[in-house]
């Protein structure tokens, strides 16, 4: 048996009972923490709840060592993954890989970014296109699929949940305020006018956290704003109804000039 056990958002207390019991069922058990982590707690306290020894694997060891798949055909393994455990595509695809080695799994789901973003800011949630994913910049590297996504959502009036690079093996994580300069420099290179420095754009640091941060104002404002720790995610809203520019006025203090139907 394979659990695909997500945690949640924020700490350890995210985790469901199901979660918790396929945990202390399970022989062995394995975690990542390079596609997300859990900021407002660490493996010791994950560990303490759940009385079992947790075994931190590497990108390597999951996806080309294929550790959780090959110790699963012998026995019950659990594999945690921060948020739900299939918003990564590498989890999908050991989902699919042990269902064609005749592995047995179940799924426990839990909190993700992709519910929890639109809510805390006030938007709905069906009225989002396509997620991306902007990544940290490298010499030769600066690839403009960011900024294409969000400009296709425009095309439709959807919003854009725009995510934001995670290198747990650097310690790094990047910040609003990086994703939101990284767009402003392809739209220097594009000037297509589709995300300037007078865009409405909405900031949400540490959700799933006792006080999450939720603003909303002007990428040229955001941009230097500090908003503390990490994680940060980033929304350019499309068309917004009137509740939704209500929303942002209220939880994000959005400048109500910006929002043309209030």
């Amino acid at each position: 048996m394979l659990y695909l056990v997500g945690l949640g958002l924020y700490d350890e207390k995210d985790i469901s009972i199901n979660g918790l019991e396929a945990i202390q069922d399970a022989e062995v058990v394995y975690a990542e923490f390079y596609t997300a982590r859990l900021f407002g707690g660490n493996l010791k306290s994950l560990e303490h709840l759940a009385g079992v020894k947790i075994n931190t694997l590497s990108r390597e060891e999951v996806e080309e060592d294929n550790t959780p798949l090959k110790q699963a055909e012998n026995k019950d393994v659990a594999f945690l993954t921060a948020g739900d455990p299939l918003m990564a595509t590498t989890h999908s695809d050991i989902m699919i890989e042990a269902r064609k080695r005749g592995i047995k799994t179940r799924i426990i789901h839990a909190s993700s970014i992709l519910s929890a973003a639109p809510g805390i800011a006030g938007l709905q949630a069906y009225k989002f296109g396509k997620v991306t994913t902007i990544p940290r910049p490298e010499k030769n590297y600066f690839p403009h699929s960011p900024y294409d996504a969000v400009k296709d959502n425009q095309d439709m009036g959807l919003h854009s949940l725009v995510l934001l690079d995670i290198q747990a093996h650097r310690d790094y994580y990047m910040t609003a305020n990086e994703g939101l300069e990284y767009l402003l420099k392809v739209e220097s290179e594009r000037k297509e006018g589709i995300i300037t420095e007078n865009s409405l754009a909405v900031v949400i640091a540490r959700a799933g956290s006792k006080e999450p941060l939720v603003r909303a104002d002007k990428i040229k404002k955001l941009v230097g704003e500090d908003f503390g720790g990490p994680l940060h995610c980033i929304i350019i809203p499309g068309k917004l109804h009137f509740l939704e520019e209500e929303g942002l006025l209220t939880l994000g203090g959005a400048p109500p000039e910006l929002l043309p139907d209030l």
